[in-house]
């Protein structure tokens, strides 16, 4: 299951703007949407119109169906991750 090839349950998250993250930082958006979600498998989707920038994530089978407090809370954490080091709230 991906973007290329999606099953009947994927669902893609869009973001209300393009979040310009570095190569760790997706891995870990990627990693934190698979588990909030509840989804087999998560991919960052790259800006068309910012390459540099993520516009969503795809997420493969999720248990349910992402609701608006799941995609906000997805859409802060890459927000927070597309944030200076020294602008962020932190993470332990």
């Amino acid at each position: 299951m991906t973007r290329e090839a999606p099953a009947p349950r994927c669902v893609d998250i869009g973001f209300s703007r393009p979040y310009p993250l570095a190569p760790a930082a997706e891995v870990a958006l990627e990693d934190y949407a698979r588990v909030v979600a509840g989804a087999s498998a998560a991919e960052a989707v790259v800006s068309e119109a910012d390459p540099g920038g993520l516009r969503g994530v795809h997420l493969c089978d999720p248990a349910t169906r992402p609701d608006a407090a799941v995609r906000d809370d997805i859409e802060a954490f890459a927000r927070e991750l597309s944030l200076p080091a020294s602008d962020r709230l932190g993470w332990s």
